[in-house]
């Protein structure tokens, strides 16, 4: 099944800058990761398929509803986080969580889960504002996930992580994804993503390009070669 499809989605800013003819699906079960230089379009592409930004042309469907359409008890059954952790610095690690089960119509006993999960149990009573930037991040992807959504959407989810944290990011996308959610994942970090992916889409001056065998040799080289070709093209003759 289909989890998210957007056909044809273009958005536009003043400048000039924005994406354009966006088609991407990813099914149930797997996990793709969208590659791209940084102001290649990523998070744009992201709060679109969130709703976070509306499309100027194009569709974007999540189970197949129109985004449009969709009913507010759907968004039970998608987790994300986008540039910044879900984290309200004067609440404790486990209020914060609780705040994202209660969103999402989730039992509190999924926090009791998510803390050892995510190695938060002994920061549970302490506030967001006085973790460290790795921590935080924790905090932000323990929301996104500890409800089990059955869509994921990440962007740049290993910022700030220690390896430690890294691995259990690394778990935690493979699990999700092995209980038939699907994971879309942005990253700069081509080699991490690439290591979990069953699937790598690349993204450049805000469209996307084609996609990269995981499993392939010198994968960074064949994407910068990939980014340079597609740059030369759109360069005046």
């Amino acid at each position: 099944m289909t989890m998210l499809q957007l056909d044809g989605v273009a958005r536009r800013f003043r400048g000039g800058a924005g994406v354009a003819d966006l088609h991407l699906a990813v099914r149930a079960g797997e996990i793709v990761a969208l590659v791209g230089l940084n102001g290649a379009g990523k998070t744009t592409l992201l709060r679109l398929a969130l709703g976070m930004l509306r499309p100027d042309a194009g569709e974007v469907r999540i189970a197949g509803t129109p985004l449009r359409r969709l009913p507010v008890s759907a968004w039970r059954d998608v987790g994300h986080l986008i540039e910044v952790p879900f984290a309200y610095r004067e609440l404790t690690v486990r209020q914060n969580l609780e705040m994202a089960a209660r969103l999402r119509g989730a039992p509190l006993a999924v926090v009791d889960r998510a803390l050892p999960a995510w190695r938060l149990d002994a920061l549970a009573d302490r506030r967001a504002g006085r973790l460290s930037l790795g921590n935080r991040q924790r905090v932000g992807l323990a929301a996104a996930l500890q409800h089990d959504a059955k869509l994921v959407l990440l962007d740049e989810p290993a910022n700030a992580l220690d390896p430690a944290g890294v691995l259990l990011l690394r778990d935690a996308l493979s699990a999700r994804a092995a209980d038939g959610a699907a994971v879309l994942v942005s990253s700069h970090h081509l080699d991490e993503v690439a290591r979990i992916a069953d699937r790598v889409v690349v993204m450049n001056r805000g469209r996307l390009i084609g996609e990269l065998d995981a499993t392939g040799h010198d994968l960074e080289r064949t994407f910068f070669d990939r980014i340079h070709a597609d740059d030369l093209e759109g360069q005046p003759s």
